[in-house]
């Protein structure tokens, strides 16, 4: 057949119009349903921005915007607290450029809607507490788009490096810790505030992951002895709840440890937060290694690679890549989790949040306290949730 003879695919064009009375008009029921959304989807976003525009008093927040995320950190030293986001800005911003150096343009149209909307937010939301603070936040979004450009140059040049990213978060981590925690005033048990949100989390998802990994292997050991206590943690830890865990840790571990030896505060929630989450990941971890069918393992038996390289190079990476969005999930869970640390006397961003309503000259704006602390979540969870969409891509 010739070129001339073929036929272009069919195509099926819906304008608007057609779509509407296909999903939404397309029987009586479906008339009456869609108008009683509209009217009930209008109820309640013109409420919500009446409240916002006329009644909210969001001085609120530019007025404690200092103790939100740096808490009672000292004034003096809050340097130190803009270098660490400049740091993990920076790196950030080349991880993505040098994961995406495939791709024809790190900045796509959704992504530059994205930046212009927290170059207006950094504007908006700072200038209430200092003009200072405004610069600064722009120039740390400068500071992401040009490391992104970088990180693409780079990762163009270099493909290999992508596999030295987790060596320089790691460093960027202890870098970080020590900026923090570098002045003697300043104790890890005094940090509050969403420092001690993101520093509590980062760490428990960090050291949940390998005990989550080695109890799911352990529970599908041949060696009995190492398969049930693999079992019984798990049920034990899952069948307990979070905070009880918590309370437990800051009570009880201090009492079986030496009398000369007692954690802070902050370490005992970590040791909480990453025995109650490690149960949970070992179970997702185990779907994922249930899923590989027994030929991998035979197959690399053939190839004369003995247990232990089988399951690090066949078996594992298969699997992880198969639960990447359960373990993700895991992940957002336990960042959300943190919220709990205000009932254990620790001031997380919660925390905060709680003292600033404390005060006399803030009663009653809960409103607008928790509406800021719940988008800070969801920013942080939704950031968690591309960049796992990202990793499975």
């Amino acid at each position: 057949m010739t070129d001339s003879n073929q036929l272009s695919p069919p195509t099926n064009p819906i304008n608007a119009i057609a779509w509407l009375q296909k999903n939404l008009f397309s029987t009586w029921y479906n008339w009456i349903l869609t108008i009683l959304s509209i009217l009930f989807l209008y109820w309640i976003t013109s409420g919500l921005l009446h409240w916002a525009f006329t009644e909210a008093q969001w001085e609120v927040l530019g007025a404690n915007l200092r103790l939100f995320f740096a808490g009672l950190y000292p004034v003096k030293f809050l340097w130190r607290t803009w270098a660490t986001l400049g740091i993990i800005v920076a790196l950030g911003g080349l991880s993505w450029g040098i994961l995406a150096h495939a791709t024809a343009s790190v900045f796509s149209p959704r992504i530059l809607i994205v930046l212009g909307v927290l170059a207006v937010t950094c504007v908006s939301v700072a200038i209430p507490a200092g003009i200072q603070s405004s610069i600064i936040l722009l120039g740390m979004l400068i500071l992401l788009i040009v490391g992104a450009v970088a990180g693409k140059q780079i990762g163009s040049k270099m493909p290999n490096i992508i596999s030295w990213l987790p060596l320089f978060w790691l460093g960027a981590f202890f870098l970080n810790l020590w900026l923090l925690l570098g002045v003697k005033s300043v104790k890890i048990d005094n940090l509050s505030g969403f420092i001690l949100t993101i520093l509590i989390a980062v760490v428990s998802i960090c050291l949940c992951f390998p005990f989550g990994v080695l109890l799911a292997l352990g529970r599908q050991s041949k060696l009995p002895v190492i398969r049930w206590l693999s079992i019984t943690y798990i049920e034990i830890i899952r069948g307990l709840p979070l905070i009880g865990i918590l309370f437990m840790a800051q009570v009880m571990l201090p009492l079986v440890l030496p009398a000369d030896i007692r954690p802070d505060r902050v370490v005992r929630a970590i040791a909480g937060f990453t025995i109650f989450s490690s149960a949970y990941l070992a179970e997702n971890v185990r779907g994922g290694l249930q899923s590989i069918p027994r030929g991998q393992t035979e197959a690399a038996k053939a190839l004369g690679l003995n247990p232990i390289l089988s399951l690090t190079f066949i078996i594992l990476p298969q699997a992880l890549k198969a639960v990447i969005p359960s373990i993700v999930g895991q992940f957002i869970s336990l960042f959300k989790d943190t919220s709990l640390l205000a009932i254990v006397g620790l001031v997380d961003l919660l925390g905060i949040a709680q003292k600033i309503l404390a005060n006399p000259k803030f009663l009653g704006r809960y409103g607008e306290v928790y509406i800021f602390v719940a988008a800070i979540y969801w920013l942080c969870c939704y950031s968690m949730s591309v960049a796992s969409r990202r990793l499975e891509k």
